[in-house]
């Protein structure tokens, strides 16, 4: 029994991040309403304030999930060593096309704009420690010099979403990755 209600908790979840992306695609998160969202799922709105308590609570979660995602893939390598930079940028890409739907609505600005900063923090982070380690970068200017690669990255990435990707994920991971810094 146990079971069935975790799958039904599943797919009730599944059912409103969808619906709430496909309005997302369309309207501000700011004009998005629960009742909307319900609509669309076709799920009854105590069912909706079970599971979130509003529209922005549901889209947190989105990005928890995607950010927790973000931070696996970023500690299964080591950034240190150009090859393993260049495959974990290019496996980051290949996550993004599984989740192109999602990532290309949140990165647009639907949103309130809080998954991109989210992903500039996380991946700023990482990167600042690595240059750091291997002294890359002066330490006084590594978050300046950590914005800069972070933002021009993830504009990449929502130019070439917006072109239906068309580049493979290792020509775009090697572009990517030719912004980093050479001493």
């Amino acid at each position: 029994m146990n079971e069935k209600l975790d799958r039904r908790k599943k797919y009730t979840r599944m059912v409103l991040k969808d619906s709430l992306i496909t309005l997302l695609k369309t309207k501000q998160i700011s004009a998005i309403t629960v009742k909307e969202i319900c609509g669309e799922a076709d799920i009854n709105r105590s069912t909706f304030y079970s599971h979130y308590h509003d529209q922005f609570d549901l889209l947190e979660q989105i990005e928890e999930e995607l950010i927790a995602d973000l931070n696996t893939y970023l500690d299964q390598y080591n950034f240190e060593q150009e090859a393993e930079a260049l495959k974990m940028t290019e496996k980051l890409l290949e996550y993004v096309i599984s989740k192109r739907d999602i990532c290309q609505t949140l990165l647009s600005g639907s949103g309130d704009q809080s998954f991109e900063r989210r992903v500039m923090d996380v991946t700023r982070t990482f990167l600042i420690k690595s240059w750091i380690n291997n002294n890359e970068v002066d330490p006084d200017i590594s978050e300046y010099a950590g914005t800069f690669v972070i933002s021009g990255s993830i504009y990449v990435i929502k130019h070439w979403l917006a072109n239906d990707m068309d580049k493979s994920p290792k020509q775009i991971a090697e572009l990517i990755n030719s912004f980093r810094f050479r001493e």
